[in-house]
């Protein structure tokens, strides 16, 4: 099964990523900027997307940027950020129509190289500096989102339990940095973070729809003339083979308790057994027919909400629920029962069959749009990886019970993260 074909090219200091494909009516450019996680560059680079985003020399407010882009027919521009193992990722999207089907030929995909070069190459700067007006109001912005997760008990809990976790690890660090760092940051210092991280990062861009593939090359040579660069390996942190799991209970003013626990698993994205540890994952906790689904919560009805995940690039399993107060010593003993279960095998050639259509339904679902397209082949680039998705498919095809029993022996405790309200039974 061919799913979707990726042309690869390295030009200067870019890896260009094209997918030919006349599935969408749009073209998508995907820009990718990769580099290690660090407690000296997370929060400057949290903040420079946005910096980048909101205006330019030629487009000095963004009202005037987001005109434009309206000229264009309507074309979005977002940013974003993400953690995938110890890497930061910054990502720039622009999607606009494709003039094959507009009786107006404008040169839509030439002019939004134009902008992706103008918004990268020639940002609202003056002297060494960013414009500090846009900068405050971005610091600010990002404190929010900081301070946002301590809102939300259910993020406040995920990001505890990493940092527990992690606590040695470049992955500990929240994906929008520190607040202690923010009154530190100046125009001038994020303006020279933002150009060592455009001589420096890992840049690849993807490019996918109905498109010339020269005409393509033609632009990102034209317009993104930027400089070879060594790649910059993270520092990876593989866990112990014997672990010492920990407890950490934390008190706060919550009525619903949060119970998190992760397990390392030495597995990732690539590896032969990740396939399996998918599945293993979808029949533990990952979706409604899952073990802590049927038993935590519809059975025992201990959790509002119960279900596992993978950090793919880390090796981690993560399980997230929501329970009373007084429901701890109960619900993590069904939750290791559980997981005592899988490594015992005591799950059915039914349940594998009906997890691997779930797994391979949600890849074709984000394989319908095309940002999803980049986000999946990006994988590839994190890992060190040339895997495409019919290899990946076929990989899923094949794992077996035997299979997923070796891999939830792997599954070792870490630690257990407990946040309560005052009203716990000690």
């Amino acid at each position: 099964m061919n799913i979707t074909t990726e042309t690869v090219k390295e030009i200067d200091g870019v890896k260009l990523h094209q997918i030919k494909t006349d599935k969408y009516k749009t073209n998508t450019i995907v820009w990718k900027m990769k580099a290690p996680l660090s407690k000296d560059t997370v929060t400057l680079r949290a903040l420079l997307p946005h910096v980048l985003e909101s205006s330019s020399a030629a487009y000095p407010t963004t009202a005037k940027l987001r005109a434009y882009l309206d000229e264009l027919y309507g074309a979005s521009l977002y940013v974003d950020l993400s953690k995938k193992g110890e890497y930061h990722i910054i990502s720039m999207t622009i999607e606009m129509a494709n003039e094959k089907f507009l009786s107006d030929q404008t040169p839509l995909l030439r002019k939004a190289f134009e902008l992706l070069s103008e918004l990268l190459l020639h940002p609202l700067s003056n002297n060494g500096a960013f414009d500090r007006e846009v900068v405050e109001s971005e610091k600010r912005t990002l404190k929010q989102r900081i301070q946002a997760v301590n809102d939300d008990k259910m993020r406040y809990a995920n990001l505890r339990l990493v940092q527990e976790m992690c606590k040695d690890e470049a992955y500990a660090l929240h994906v929008h940095g520190e607040l202690d760092d923010l009154p530190l940051i100046t125009e001038s210092s994020l303006y020279h973070y933002y150009e060592k991280a455009l001589a420096e990062d890992e840049l690849d861009l993807y490019m996918i729809g109905d498109i010339d593939t020269n005409e393509v090359e033609q632009y990102v040579r034209e317009l993104l003339p930027l400089k070879t660069r060594p790649i910059k390996e993270a520092s990876i942190a593989r866990a112990n083979d014997l672990i010492e799991p920990e407890t950490i209970k934390e008190e706060q003013d919550v009525k619903q308790a949060k119970l998190n626990i992760g397990y390392r698993t030495g597995i990732t994205y690539g590896d032969p057994e990740y396939s399996a540890l998918q599945i293993f994952n979808g029949i533990f906790g990952g979706f409604s027919h899952s073990k802590l689904f049927i038993n935590v919560r519809e059975k025992a009805s201990l959790a509002y909400y119960v279900a596992s995940r993978l950090e793919s690039h880390k090796g981690l399993l993560m399980v997230m629920s929501g329970i009373d107060n007084n429901s701890y010593g109960q619900a993590t003993s069904i939750i290791e029962e559980q997981l005592e279960e899988m490594q015992k095998g005591a799950f059915t050639e039914e349940e594998i069959t009906q997890t691997k259509a779930v797994i391979q339904n949600q890849m074709l679902e984000t394989m319908d749009t095309a940002r999803g397209v980049a986000e999946v082949l990006y994988h590839n680039i994190v890992s060190q990886q040339k895997m495409d998705l019919t290899e990946w498919m076929n990989g899923m095809e094949a794992v077996t019970k035997e299979d997923i029993i070796t891999v939830a022996k792997k599954v070792q405790l870490d630690t257990i993260y407990f946040l309560h309200g005052k009203e716990v039974q000690k």
